[in-house]
């Protein structure tokens, strides 16, 4: 399905019935990572899979950042009339998920993250570079929106009332020092660190990212 927010056109498939979730994806990827949660969570929750603006088949405008999607996603919960859904956000998608909990902070009724980041040096510093090199040779304005944003102030996090759950893998491309910040500045926060997986390795096609959410929702 289609859906015009914020001045996009955004694409969304939804599953099962139940207490709302809303999916977000990472950077350069779409919402078919998250297959094999789905068909789990389609069992007992309304699952919203969606498609951020730039990705799979959303539309694709010129100019992209944290903010504007955090808008898009905001506009979509209303547009639909989402009542206070559960949402987990992968990487750029956990990212977007802060935002919107430090934007509306009635908005959600549980954040679960997963790999993100509140500035650039919360990534390694191999990684920060490698994306640096890809941006000069494709011109990615994707990886450009990473090596530049996003900008989370830790008074910000401060300000979060949404339940919320940090993830992240011990091998995980976001440094583990940085994750750690994040959960201690979210009053409240839960922080798991999940033993021998990597960024999206209990993630993407993956249905260990089930067993772990289930204990949180």
């Amino acid at each position: 399905m289609n859906i015009n927010v914020n001045g996009v056109n955004l694409y969304y498939e939804v599953y099962g019935e139940g207490k709302p979730i809303i999916l977000l994806h990472g950077n350069s990827e779409t919402h078919e990572i998250f297959d094999k949660l789905i068909d789990k969570l389609k069992e007992n929750y309304k699952v919203y899979a969606i498609d951020s603006r730039c990705h799979g088949k959303s539309e694709d405008t010129l100019v992209i950042s944290y903010k504007l999607m955090r808008d898009d996603i905001i506009e979509f919960i209303e547009k639909l009339e989402i009542n206070k859904p559960i949402l987990y956000g992968f990487s750029d998608g956990g990212i977007v998920g802060l935002l919107i909990a430090i934007e509306e902070p009635n908005l959600l009724s549980k954040l679960i993250v997963s790999g993100a980041n509140i500035n650039p040096k919360g990534v390694k510093d191999y990684i920060y570079v490698l994306a640096k090199l890809y941006c000069i040779f494709k011109k990615d304005k994707l990886i450009k929106m990473m090596l530049k944003e996003p900008d989370i102030k830790l008074e910000e996090l401060n300000k979060i009332k949404t339940p919320t759950v940090v993830l992240a893998g011990r091998k995980d491309l976001i440094k583990q020092k940085h994750t750690k910040l994040i959960a201690d500045n979210i009053p409240n926060c839960t922080l798991e660190i999940i033993e021998k997986e990597n960024h999206g390795s209990y993630i993407v096609h993956s249905e260990k990212i089930y067993e772990i959410l289930k204990k949180y929702i």
